[in-house]
């Protein structure tokens, strides 16, 4: 078994011989998974959008709508249907609930919100989700089987 430890702005697609690791605040992380080849793909991505900033680069992992149409790039070169693929999304944590303003979402929230929306507009069914809460989350995909781990942290209260 390989792990590979998905840091923010990451992204990562295997075949069954791969566990993929990340840690996630406000960030999220959205797994496919394929279950005929066993193919599976993870990002870690700490905001929706760039917004109107144009990119300079290329596509960039570090925003969800990107780090998406990366994933479905790598796995569309693979041969793999993304159309079969099943989604997972996990994050979204408020790192800071004494600081949020009531009548807006967090970041955390937006990336979560966004992250279902993506998936939607993809056609790509979504069988799991564990957003949002306050803290932490540690996340473990293991590719072979499909299985995903989520453990969330809450902070330590000074």
């Amino acid at each position: 078994m390989i792990e590979i430890f998905l840091q923010p702005g990451d992204l990562f697609v295997a075949d069954a011989d791969y566990r993929l690791r990340t840690i996630l605040g406000s960030c999220v992380s959205i797994t496919l998974w394929h279950p005929a080849s066993k193919t599976g793909g993870m990002t870690h991505s700490l905001l929706p959008t760039r917004g109107m900033a144009a990119p300079s680069n290329g596509l960039d992992g570090r925003y969800g709508d990107e780090s998406l149409a990366l994933m479905l790039n790598q796995f569309k070169q693979a041969g793999v249907p993304t159309s079969q693929c099943e989604a997972k999304v996990f994050g979204g944590g408020n790192m800071f609930p004494g600081h949020v303003n009531s009548q807006s979402l967090n970041v955390g929230q937006r990336n979560g919100v966004a992250a279902k929306a993506l998936l939607l507009k993809a056609g790509i069914p979504l069988k799991a989700e564990y957003l949002f809460g306050i803290g932490h989350r540690q996340v473990i995909f293991d590719v072979a089987s499909g299985d995903v781990w989520s453990k969330q942290v809450k902070p330590i209260e000074k």
